[in-house]
């Protein structure tokens, strides 16, 4: 069932240093990568490359690796985490030992030890499996491979599935951990990463679901033709014309499972643009539309009217205020630097390309001018807006971030959107005993729940945790994934029957 699907997978490594006085973690030194798994031949992997792979930045940002002491990352490696063991977890190879049953959210689960029989072959998994209680199949496993020379390369991890359907349980979350050491005077060095996988489906279901529903959507109103008075002005054409280029490239970003679909966020995202132009007597046409770019990395861009913030960042940001600044800085370059859109993608053959080259089509980077004339203008909105006297965790936010550059320089490399986010500045300055109380960033994945089959997006509805030692901070840090499991009710899965029901006689 899982072999007839192609999602996308990003892994996201930190390196990371123990500090002296409290011995906790902070990064120094990261890797990224984004690409589309073809499981129908078996694990193969593509990378999503963006135009600046080649630069000078990114060049910069991948030599950490060559101060690892010869230890590089394969994404490929990352995604086998997916399996416990790709040819079957079987008792010819390993033991099993039961150990309890425990809930993974709703989904009760039998707990089984596996361990690999002495004549088994190296590499077999060596952990622990959750096992559904309704069809048994494996929902979550946290171990390692086994058998290899140089085995203490290998990293632990905690493999996640969701449900998509019945009997679909789809991986999704990987959080993996290790120290290496190849050389016995190594220090050890210890990294962390995290795995996500989606765009499962894709938008297939979406459409197919429109294709049902007797529904008529325009760009502009539909009108009763006896009370139309005029045809549009050249000036009206104009417009139109620039926003079916717009449409056109975030619908194919949708399709590619770049772009949330519309939902829960992107609302909230519109009520904060729209305290903004409430409070600054704004009124600008064609109205501002907010979107959410699905990967981790930390960056925004607008497109005409349309502001786009990527998940990664609204992950991190601390509170409402913080959002406030950000947007404002997208609305500030609109109001600034208005640019005629790139009407060459409102003829649709143009958007016909692999989506390999996709972050190669589309890049939204700004000129150190236009940044200059937004950030003013950022703060004139901020300035006269209802977060005014809120901004304080946005100035330690915007210095957090400036501070960890260096050591997250592939989390803060923009696929698509401008790395000139770090130039904000919300002008409210905070004492440093202030900061200290304050959670001034949150690590990723601390504030957006993401749905793999459909890339809906939703806020995480986590319960206040009380006062927060420094050590548990972690801004802008890979933490591990400890997902609260749910079942898709069979008589409205997600993952449509007619797709699955060729599967499962086989």
């Amino acid at each position: 069932m899982v072999r007839k699907h192609s999602p996308l997978v990003e892994t996201y490594i930190q390196k990371v240093r123990v500090t002296e006085n409290d011995g906790s973690w902070i990064p120094d030194g990261d890797h990224y990568f984004i690409g589309r798994a073809d499981f129908s031949k078996g694990l193969e992997l593509k990378s999503l490359p963006a135009p600046g792979d080649d630069s000078f930045r990114h060049l910069v940002a991948s030599l950490t690796r060559l101060f690892d002491f010869g230890t590089e990352f394969l994404p490929q490696g990352f995604l086998q985490m997916i399996y416990p063991d790709s040819s079957g977890l079987d008792t010819q190879n390993y033991n099993f030992d039961y150990v309890h049953r425990e809930f993974l959210g709703e989904v009760r689960t039998l707990v089984f030890d596996v361990t690999p029989k002495k004549k088994a072959p190296k590499g077999r998994f060596v952990g622990r499996i959750w096992v559904e209680d309704q069809d048994f199949a494996i929902v979550r496993f946290n171990g390692s491979y086994s058998g290899h020379e140089f085995s203490n390369l290998n990293f632990h991890f905690d493999s996640w599935r969701v449900n998509a359907g019945p009997n679909l349980w789809l991986p999704a979350f990987i959080y993996s951990e290790q120290k290496t050491a190849i050389f016995p005077i190594e220090k050890a060095q210890t990294y962390k990463a995290q795995t996500r996988l989606w765009a499962y489906d894709a938008g297939q279901s979406r459409q197919e679901q429109e294709l049902s529903k007797v529904l008529i959507e325009s760009a502009s109103p539909v009108i009763d033709q006896s009370q139309k008075t005029s045809d549009p002005s050249p000036v009206e054409e104009q417009r139109a014309w620039n926003q079916q280029a717009d449409d056109n490239i975030m619908e194919r970003m949708e399709k590619a499972g770049l772009i949330a679909p519309k939902g829960e966020i992107d609302k909230i995202l519109d009520t904060v643009v729209n305290n903004l132009e409430v409070t600054n007597n704004l009124n600008i046409e064609p109205g501002i539309e907010c979107r959410v770019l699905m990967t981790s990395t930390i960056e925004s861009f607008s497109m005409g009217n349309t502001i786009v913030l990527s998940r990664g960042l609204i992950d991190v940001l601390p509170d409402e205020a913080s959002l406030a600044a950000m947007l404002a800085k997208e609305i500030g370059y609109i109001l600034t630097t208005p640019k005629r859109p790139d009407t060459r993608f409102a003829f649709y053959d143009r958007l016909q390309f692999d989506d390999k080259k996709i972050f190669q089509h589309f890049g939204f980077e700004r000129k150190p001018a236009e940044d200059a004339a937004a950030t003013a203008k950022a703060a004139e909105l901020l300035k006269n807006s209802p977060y005014k006297d809120q901004l304080g965790t946005a100035e330690m936010f915007m210095a957090e971030l400036q501070d960890r550059g260096r050591e997250i320089p592939n989390l803060i490399s923009p696929r698509v959107g401008d790395s000139r986010l770090l130039e904000l500045s919300v002008v409210a300055k905070t004492g440093g005993a202030e900061s200290a109380r304050h959670i001034v960033a949150l690590p990723l994945g601390g504030r957006v729940k993401l749905d793999p089959w459909d890339d809906s997006l939703v806020l995480l509805k986590a319960q206040a945790v009380g006062s927060v030692a420094d050590r548990e901070k972690m801004p802008f840090e890979v933490a591990p994934f400890m997902i609260y499991l749910t079942r898709v009710p069979a008589e409205n899965p997600k993952a449509s029957q007619l797709s699955i029901a060729p599967h499962l006689g086989s």
